[in-house]
């Protein structure tokens, strides 16, 4: 739009295309809420006060918010492609995502940077990229594809991608790998933003991690560790997502002066989630009914996010900016009534209202090249009567080092239920190589069967748990045979499986089948004992990410994350 109409628009001298009118308007820069006619024309808002449009409608003093951002988000873990996601989250009162591609990054490397971006070209559904810096996420995982700095570089042309993606190789930084630094350098230099992904770092390493040039970390856990990086100068991304849930323990950190260094995110969110708890109308209603002001809860999935991101033609009601606008019909449930994105009507009544984009995906599919699995594959010897083991913990991905007696059966050590230890394993399935790594994890709970997963952060190789070997390789064959997916068995049977054929990690299938699918396939998994206080396929899906503490599971073998090192299973 010209500057001149937009004048004409705003003084009245020109009635606008919509009118949104006698609607309460959520103010995020002065914190007020008050009423107001909202006008819009050529996908902008064009004036807030009383005006005549072309096309009213008379809201009846329901609230105006600005549509919602959710800030970190790998749109890969809804397992479906962007169409699907965006019909999931735009009646939720999203029109504005932030996404980090380097799951499908990790597998096909720019094919699948380009596949986003293509993929989310038409969507009424803003969709910006983070350029993934880790791929691979360490030294110690073998992934489908390399992506160095100068990989990366061409890629900050393309207009909707803002900065480069949570640097989780924090060892990296600290010792000052010049490939690592690099990728830093070069988005420092174009002045983009630096995510951060670093657990549990703090006091100097914190302060040197920050002065590579890290703008903020998603993964916090506890309000210190917040205010510890809010106090250094990091923004605080939190989080709350499908398996990390970590809003309610950082709502300490959340002042009204630290409350404008916070923003929400939900970095994993699987369909069913999405679909029938809510995207990030969710966390805002979190936010509220735990004693947040509404209007700060709002401005932490809205202008403070854009004001990270640079984003600065979105994020709030104000002249000039681009027209998502939400209608609420109240602000305690935030229930989503209508979405406008860009002054147009796309989603209304929790239904969206708009059309299927098809994408050539062939680039991203049949990346399976691994070989069959055989139960003589999955022995651990017996060094000692002692076994390190992956030891889960509830609602987080963080795991802990524990260590348990065995008795080894025939030299070899073994599963045992009644201690709820079952074998973990991950096998390379991008390159043949062959490579596999086998391990013991507590705190999953399966007393009978296997579940198997293709979606194995972050380099996406085969993981399956179990009781038994006959089970593992059943579970691991069935995903292998699909070119990726879910699998759930028991006793030589396929109880349930979900093909995920695009890159191992999504389907073109409708996201309501989907989720339908992924409710079977946890109640499956619950029925076969899998613990309660965890979701079954996404605490699988991070066993295998060697830059989270403090112990993982990668093709290689058991990896101590402090150190970056393999060890031993059997002490």
């Amino acid at each position: 739009m010209q500057i001149k109409d937009m004048i004409l628009y705003a003084t009245g001298k020109k009635p606008p295309e919509l009118v949104l009118k006698n609607g309460k308007v959520i103010n995020v820069f002065s914190g007020e809420i008050y009423e107001a006619d909202v006008a819009m024309a050529g996908g902008l808002i064009v004036g807030i006060g009383r005006y005549s449009g072309q096309e009213e409608q008379d809201l009846a003093g329901k609230y105006i918010c600005p549509g919602l951002m959710d800030g970190h988000m790998h749109l890969e873990s809804s397992m479906v492609t962007p169409v699907q996601l965006a019909r999931a989250v735009v009646p939720h009162g999203t029109t504005t995502i932030v996404t980090d591609p380097h799951e499908i990054a990790n597998v096909c490397g720019e094919r699948g940077i380009k596949y986003v971006l293509d993929a989310t070209e038409d969507l009424p559904l803003s969709v910006y990229v983070m350029l993934p810096s880790c791929v691979p996420a360490t030294p110690m995982e073998d992934n489908g594809a390399t992506l160095d700095a100068n990989a990366l570089l061409p890629w900050y042309n393309h207009p909707r991608v803002l900065g480069l993606a949570e640097m989780m190789n924090y060892p990296g930084i600290l010792s000052g790998d010049g490939e690592v630094l690099l990728k830093v350098e070069h988005a420092r230099r174009l002045k983009k933003p630096v995510d951060g992904h670093a657990p549990g770092l703090t006091v100097k390493d914190l302060a040197g991690y920050i002065a590579a040039g890290i703008n903020s970390d998603h993964e916090c856990t506890t309000a210190e560790e917040a205010l510890e990086k809010i106090r250094l100068g990091q923004w605080v991304m939190i989080r709350e997502g499908t398996a990390s849930k970590n809003l309610k323990d950082l709502l300490p950190v959340v002042t009204p002066v630290t409350s404008r260094r916070c923003f929400l995110v939900t970095d994993d969110c699987h369909p069913e989630d999405l679909l029938h708890r809510g995207h990030m109308d969710r966390l805002i209603r979190m936010l509220i009914r735990q004693g947040t002001e509404p209007v700060q809860a709002i401005q932490m999935a809205t202008i403070n996010t854009a004001t990270y991101f640079g984003l600065e033609e979105t994020g709030a009601i104000a002249p000039g900016f681009r027209a998502d606008v939400l209608v609420l019909s109240n602000l305690q449930d935030f229930a989503v009534e209508a979405v406008y994105k860009e002054g147009r009507l796309v989603a209304s009544q929790g239904r969206a209202d708009f059309a299927e984009v098809i994408v050539d995906d062939q680039a991203v599919r049949n990346t399976f090249a691994m070989p069959e699995i055989t139960s003589d594959m999955l022995s651990i010897e017996a060094k000692g009567q002692k076994a390190l083991v992956i030891g889960l913990v509830p609602n987080q991905i963080i795991t802990r080092e524990m260590f348990f007696d065995t008795i080894p059966v025939n030299n070899q050590i073994e599963p045992n239920v009644e201690q709820d230890l079952l074998k973990v394993v991950v096998i390379e399935r991008h390159r043949h190589t062959g490579k596999l790594g086998v391990g013991l994890v507590h705190g999953y709970g399966l007393k009978r069967g296997a579940v198997a997963s293709s979606i194995a952060h972050d380099s996406h190789n085969l993981i399956v748990t179990g009781v038994d070997d006959e089970d593992i390789c059943l579970a691991a064959n069935v995903v292998r045979k699909n070119q990726g997916g879910l699998a759930v068995v028991c006793d030589g049977k396929v109880l349930g499986e979900l093909p995920l054929p695009i890159a191992g990690l999504m389907t073109d299938a409708d996201i309501a089948a989907v989720s339908n699918k992924m409710e079977r396939l946890k109640q499956l998994a619950g029925e076969l004992g899998a613990c309660q206080d965890i979701d079954p396929f996404m605490t699988l899906a991070f066993l295998s990410l060697p830059v989270i503490p403090e112990i993982r599971i990668t093709p290689r073998g058991l990896v101590r994350v402090r150190d970056q090192e393999l060890v031993s299973v059997s002490l």
